[in-house]
C-alpha cells in the first residue's frame, strides 16, 4: 500500500479508536450513578489531560518519531478507553479520561506531523484528505456506538472488542510504513516546549471560526432545531449529520481544489459559504431550510481546520511539530471556554442569537485567509 493511502487510512482509525468511548457516555454515568454536575467534572479530565500533553507533545515526537509514538500509544489508548468501561468510581474515571485525553493529544499531533512529512516528501497535498477519512471514522463510530446501545451490548464488551481490532489495523497500516524525514526548518528542535508564537496565532485567527462553528454545531444543533420548530424527534436528529456528512465529502475531495486554485481562493470561496449557510441556519423559517444551512456550514468549513494544521506545519521558523502542537494547543483552550459561553447566549438571547454570534468569526476567516500564502522558510536544519 502506497504511504499516501497509509497515512489516510491511519486517520480513519484514529477517529474509530477515539470516538468509540464518547457514544457510550450516558452508559457509564448510568452504570456510575453519577449527576449531571457530576458527569461534567468527570469529563473534564480529557481536556485537562489534552492540554497538558500539548506543550511536550513535540519534545517526545522530536525524541522519538511520530511513526514510533503512533505504534506505541494507539494501543495504549485503545485499551485504556476500553478501561474506563470497567471503572468502578468517578475517581479512577476522571484519571482514564485524562489518559485518554493525553493519549489524543499526542497521537493527534503525531498523525498531523506524519501527514505534513507525507506531503513534504511527495510533492502532492493529503492533509485534507486525511482529515475527510477521520470525520467518516468518527461518523461511522458514532453510528457503531448508536447501534450497539440500541441492541443493548454493554460499554465494556463493545470496547474491549473494539481494542484489538484498533490494535490489529493500527500494526498492519503502521508497521510496514518508511519511516519519512522531518520538513526542513530554521530554528532550534531542541526547545522543550511547543509556545504560539505570532506567526502560529495569524493562523489560529483564520481557523477560530471553524473551529468554533464545528463544536457549536456538535453540541447544539439538534437543539436549536428542537426549540425552533414543532417537528418529529428524527427530523431534529438529523442536524448533525447534516453537518458531518456534507464536511467529510468537502475534505476528501479538497486537496485537488486547493492544488488548482490554491489554499487562499479555496478558504475564501468555502468561508463565503460558510457565512452564507450560518445566516440561513439563523434566519431559516422552516426545518428544512435549517437543515440546508447546516449542510452548506458543513461544506464551507470542511477544510478550514486542516488548512490551518497544514499551514501550521509550512512555516519553517521551527520544527512542524512545535507549531502544530502550539496551534493546536490555542484551539483546545478556546474550545474549552466555548461550549459555556454559547450556552449563557443562547439562555440569555435565544439560541439562534448564538449561532448569529459566529458569523463575524468566519468573516474573521475569510480576511484571515491571506495567512495561508504565506510563504515557508526552508532554511535546513
Amino acid at each position: 500500500m502506497p504511504i499516501r493511502w497509509r497515512i489516510i487510512a491511519l486517520f480513519f482509525v484514529h477517529a474509530i479508536a477515539l470516538g468509540a468511548v464518547h457514544t457510550r457516555i450516558p452508559d457509564l454515568q448510568l452504570a456510575l450513578g453519577l449527576s449531571e454536575g457530576q458527569l461534567g467534572l468527570v469529563l473534564m479530565g480529557q481536556p485537562i489531560g489534552g492540554l497538558t500533553s500539548f506543550l511536550f507533545s513535540s519534545l517526545v515526537i522530536e525524541r522519538f518519531g511520530p511513526r514510533k509514538l503512533i505504534l506505541v500509544l494507539m494501543p495504549v489508548v485503545a485499551i485504556g478507553a476500553a478501561l474506563i468501561t470497567v471503572a468502578p468510581n468517578a475517581t479512577l474515571m476522571f484519571v482514564l479520561m485524562a489518559l485518554n485525553g493525553v493519549g489524543f493529544s499526542l497521537t493527534n499531533v503525531a498523525i498531523n506531523v506524519e501527514a505534513d512529512r507525507v506531503e513534504a516528501a511527495t510533492g502532492s497535498r493529503v492533509m485534507n484528505t486525511c482529515h475527510g477519512a477521520w470525520s467518516v471514522g468518527f461518523l461511522l463510530t458514532s453510528l457503531l456506538g448508536a447501534a450497539m446501545r440500541g441492541f443493548a451490548i454493554s460499554p465494556a464488551v463493545h470496547l474491549w472488542t473494539l481494542a484489538p481490532l484498533v490494535i490489529f489495523l493500527v500494526m498492519l497500516i503502521v508497521a510496514p510504513m518508511p519511516v519519512v524525514p522531518a520538513r526542513e526548518h530554521a530554528g532550534d528542535n531542541k526547545k522543550r516546549f511547543a509556545l504560539p508564537t505570532l506567526a502560529t496565532m495569524g493562523l489560529v485567527a483564520f481557523g477560530l471560526g471553524a473551529a468554533l462553528t464545528e463544536g457549536a454545531a456538535r453540541a447544539w444543533s439538534i437543539i436549536y432545531l428542537r426549540d425552533s420548530f414543532e417537528i418529529a424527534a428524527w427530523i431534529e436528529s438529523m442536524a448533525l449529520p447534516a453537518l458531518l456528512v456534507t464536511m467529510a465529502v468537502g475534505r476528501l475531495v479538497a486537496d485537488r481544489w486547493i492544488e488548482r486554485f490554491g489554499p487562499v481562493v479555496v478558504a475564501r470561496v468555502l468561508a463565503s459559504i460558510a457565512v452564507a449557510g450560518m445566516t440561513l441556519v439563523v434566519l431559516a423559517p422552516n426545518a428544512v431550510l435549517a437543515l440546508t444551512g447546516f449542510g452548506l456550514v458543513g461544506v464551507g468549513i470542511c477544510v478550514l481546520y486542516p488548512l490551518t494544521v497544514s499551514a501550521a506545519a509550512r512555516i519553517g521558523d521551527r520544527p512542524a511539530s512545535q507549531n502544530v502542537a502550539a496551534t493546536t494547543l490555542i484551539f483546545q483552550l478556546v474550545n474549552l471556554g466555548a461550549p459555556g459561553l454559547i450556552g449563557a447566549v443562547a439562555q440569555g438571547f435565544g439560541i439562534r442569537s448564538a449561532f448569529a454570534m459566529l458569523i463575524p468569526l468566519l468573516i474573521l476567516t475569510w480576511l484571515m485567509a491571506g495567512r495561508l500564502g504565506a510563504k515557508a522558510k526552508s532554511t535546513p536544519t
